[in-house]
């Protein structure tokens, strides 16, 4: 899930210096009028950049997020870390949109200059002990809390999402390996079975063993039916089993409702890839068509027979999901809005 925000000139300019200029450790960023803008920035006086992560302190709001673009390795070209910084007490829709901007930043200002992005919520993370203790995290492969799951997974989905959209689609990935609990390949190599026809699967994603579970099948729904029958509390992933003039058509659906959890967002938005996956690869379909929305009620009959016409017309998938209802999931405020 992007928000569609992007990185100022400003910015650009603000980072280019701290690259160039010797005298800089860290360049502070922020969001404001829909777009990424410096803030701040700290002098580098010490040889090591844990010594100078006392001087971010002062920078850090309990309950304004920011990130952070911190020189690590002066000498290198990838020297630098991406910091974002989100407080437990910041704003719901702040939290939301700097979770969902942050791949954007990196990548806008040259994705090859980070060795590391690193997510954070406490102050106390970014001092030279918490510091410490990311880099053993990082190094020990220790049993993970759910929380720590969630956020593996959020990075392992944006390095393959850095990797641009030719590397994701086109073929479906054979090293991609996706948990799946019972009953989820066989319910949906079903829908490929001759006479299946208004079939629903849907599946639900679950920490902290991040596994792809079944939630439900339902025979026999007709397209006007299918928004009443998908979840509308949490995000789910809905395959579609559409009768038209040729036969069935296969629709791989994404719903976030507008009150899902933001840990919710972060992780469906992000599986989107793994549950195709799970599909194309491990039970065989072909996908006809991508269809996200945000509430399931947005899911109408109109939109599934639009969305198999515009498959129709395009010869074949287009890799890009449709987004349906109000233009797809809205985007964020900006904090201060209201």
């Amino acid at each position: 899930m992007q928000s569609g925000i992007s990185a100022s000139q400003e910015l650009q300019n603000a980072f280019n210096t701290l690259v160039s200029d010797p005298s800089q450790r860290a360049l502070f960023a922020t969001i404001e009028s829909e777009s990424l803008r410096p803030s701040n920035t700290i002098a580098l006086t010490n040889d090591s950049f844990t010594d100078d992560l006392e001087q971010l302190q002062s920078h850090l709001s309990p309950n304004q997020a920011t990130y952070i673009l911190l020189k690590t390795h002066p000498n290198e070209a990838n020297g630098y870390a991406a910091i974002t910084f989100v407080p437990n007490a910041a704003p719901v829709r702040q939290k939301m949109l700097f979770a969902s901007t942050r791949l954007t930043l990196v990548r806008e200002l040259g994705i090859e200059r980070f060795r590391q992005t690193v997510f954070t919520t406490e102050k106390s993370e970014l001092t030279a002990t918490g510091w410490a203790k990311h880099e053993v995290s990082e190094s020990v492969s220790a049993p993970l809390t759910e929380e720590e799951s969630g956020l593996q997974g959020v990075k392992e989905a944006e390095a393959r999402e850095a990797q641009g959209t030719g590397a994701r689609r086109g073929h479906v990935s054979s090293r991609v390996d996706v948990k799946t609990g019972e009953g989820v390949v066989e319910a949906l190599s079903g829908l490929k079975e001759e006479g299946c026809k208004g079939t629903l699967v849907q599946l639900k994603y679950v920490l902290p063993d991040e596994t792809l579970q079944l939630d439900s099948s339902s025979d026999g729904v007709g397209g006007a039916e299918v928004g009443g029958r998908i979840e509308s509390k949490e995000p789910r992933y809905s395959f579609y089993s559409h009768p038209d003039a040729d036969g069935v058509k296969i629709m791989f659906i994404y719903t976030c409702p507008a009150g899902s959890k933001i840990k919710e967002r972060m992780i469906y938005s992000t599986g989107k890839s793994w549950t195709r996956t799970v599909a194309e690869r491990d039970a065989g379909l072909e996908i006809a068509k991508s269809l996200e929305a945000t509430e399931p009620a947005e899911i109408t009959a109109d939109a599934l027979n639009e969305g198999i016409s515009a498959a129709a017309s395009d010869g074949q998938e287009s890799g890009s999901a449709t987004p349906v209802g109000g233009g797809g999931f809205a985007r964020p405020k900006r904090p201060g809005r209201r």
